[in-house]
């Protein structure tokens, strides 16, 4: 694990400066073998595989839409459509991802996102006092109380853990 600011990858750079302009002060941890599951995150950081914020993009009747979702879940895409207003929820390409974050499957943080999009956050992760977060690539996260993640991101918290 490293944090030294002088060996961030670009796209920490941007998540710590997006952060800054919200108000917050994040120290992203790098874990060179990686955190691209929740499970492996969990293992990493030494947190239950709950705080694990998994960032899930997906499109709703056409619309690009986040999902922050407990990494104990699994998201019910049928709850996600409902909460965006639409009826349709469909998985989208890494390109779309990447297009409308910023940033690749694995990496997205909740805030810092090269467009606006509407964010619902599973409020099962309002019950620890700290989740952690992707800051930009697959090595990189942060922790972060939840109540800030959700004021941060401007997420909408909703039920979209399947039953």
């Amino acid at each position: 694990m490293t944090s030294a600011a002088e060996d961030r990858h670009p796209n920490v750079l941007r998540v710590v400066e997006a952060a800054a302009a919200r108000g917050l002060r994040i120290e992203p941890r790098r874990f060179p073998d990686g955190t691209k599951t929740a499970a492996d995150a969990a293992r990493a950081i030494g947190v239950d595989v709950g705080q694990i914020v998994k960032s899930l993009v997906f499109g709703v009747d056409g619309q690009v839409v986040l999902a922050y979702v407990s990494g104990a879940n699994q998201l019910d895409e049928h709850k996600l459509a409902a909460a965006a207003g639409g009826a349709k929820c469909e998985r989208v390409d890494a390109d779309t991802v990447r297009a409308a974050t910023g940033f690749p499957i694995g990496g997205v943080p909740p805030f810092g996102h090269a467009t606006h999009l509407p964010v619902f956050v599973d409020p099962d992760l309002l019950q620890y006092d700290e989740v952690w977060a992707a800051a930009g690539t697959w090595h990189d996260v942060f922790g972060i109380e939840p109540h800030k993640l959700v004021e941060a991101s401007e997420g909408l918290v909703v039920e979209l853990k399947r039953a």
